[in-house]
């Protein structure tokens, strides 16, 4: 019931006001030059505004879900690809004589060094998503909660409320991830077949894991690691 008019129920809903209030209100009281509507065609509206709007969060909230299995999987392919080139990095070098053994220190890492960054890079991703997903997800919950209010005017309260929060919580379709590739490690490749002269400059093979190149991450396992060597 309306509270300045006790006998009077509440009918209309003021556009200008944004408040459920009772038609007389709009002749008489403080809503007479307002915009007014029926409330129970605002309450439609706005409940079929809200269904869309759980709809469409919980579709997000699906694509958040498998972007994060996507990169988990990555991190789990950076872990694999940094471990079996530090092994065969290692192998080689456990061959060498001892002045190697301090240019294979250095080597293995740069390896460990480029996976760590990546991984950072590729976790906090995947923290900053499921930071997202679990305010999106608690927002579904309450929205789907607020559904079920059986009061018009109660439900369009908590439906602008809960509206505006959907709004604030919008993401881009785009989101951030790694780039194509990224979880690769092919290019720390070396070469151990030269002189033992040159063993002092070894280091990686620029340019070789390269798209265009074959990968031996991609299409099988290398029957060695490769190197190269500058002069």
């Amino acid at each position: 019931m309306c509270e300045e008019h006790e006998e009077e129920k509440i009918n209309i809903y003021c556009l200008s006001c944004q408040t459920p209030t009772c038609s007389m209100c709009k002749v008489f009281g403080k809503h007479k030059d307002c915009d007014v509507a029926p409330l129970g065609s605002v309450y439609t509206r706005q409940k079929t505004e809200l269904s869309d709007g759980i709809a469409n969060l919980v579709a997000s909230n699906d694509h958040i879900q498998a972007v994060i299995s996507q990169m988990e999987e990555i991190c789990r392919i950076i872990e694999e690809n940094g471990q079996r080139q530090r092994e065969r990095l290692a192998d080689r070098f456990d061959g060498l004589v001892s002045i190697l053994e301090e240019r294979k220190q250095k080597l293995v890492g740069l390896i460990a060094k480029q996976q760590d960054e990546k991984l950072k890079r590729v976790r906090s991703l995947i923290r900053r998503h499921g930071d997202d997903l679990e305010v999106a997800v608690t927002l579904v919950e309450t929205a789907i909660r607020s559904m079920e209010e059986p009061h018009m005017a109660l439900f369009i309260q908590s439906a602008n409320v809960i509206l505006e929060k959907m709004a604030a919580t919008a993401r881009p379709s785009n989101m951030e991830l790694p780039e194509l590739g990224y979880e690769r490690m092919s290019h720390f490749v070396i070469d151990t077949d030269d002189l033992a002269v040159m063993l002092m400059n070894i280091d990686f093979c620029p340019g070789v894991g390269d798209d265009g190149e074959d990968d031996p991450e991609e299409g099988g396992e290398e029957s060695e690691l490769e190197f190269c060597s500058r002069y």
